[in-house]
């Protein structure tokens, strides 16, 4: 008996202030699907999303450039860490995340803050552990 006075109340909701949100609520939809194909629960759920979505772009506009840089560089430490971990390192792979590392820390040298050394250290040792890696494969098989 709740639901059907839950859909009603939240098919009563549907037209009210949230209505603003249309326009990115269609511009998400799969193509050919329109607005009014959406139950009140998935219009409700889209509304939320858009607004999640609104939220976290406002997060990045307020949070430093040089933060946001500093956290992909990590990323790209990880991955390069992630093909050196494997039992069959791919020195390819970890040499592409290697130089995107080192591109963004050497490209970007005095400007990434209080994470400067931090990702400067981290290009450090990913680049020691790619050596001393590539050396072992190298002397040990072959």
């Amino acid at each position: 008996m709740d639901r059907p006075t839950q859909a009603a109340a939240a098919d009563s909701a549907v037209p009210t202030p949230d209505d603003s949100l249309d326009d990115e609520i269609a511009a998400a939809l799969p193509e050919g699907m329109r607005l009014d194909d959406l139950s009140p629960t998935e219009r409700a759920r889209a509304e939320e999303m858009v607004k999640e979505m609104a939220e976290a772009r406002e997060r990045l506009i307020n949070t430093p450039a040089a933060t946001i840089v500093a956290n992909h560089a990590m990323g790209l430490y990880e991955l390069a860490a992630l093909h050196l971990s494997a039992p069959d390192p791919n020195f390819a792979e970890a040499t592409v995340a290697i130089d995107a590392l080192s591109a963004l820390v050497e490209g970007l040298s005095g400007r990434l803050g209080d994470n400067e050394a931090a990702v400067t250290h981290a290009l450090d040792q990913i680049r020691m552990a790619f050596v001393q890696l590539k050396g072992r494969a190298g002397g040990g098989s072959s």
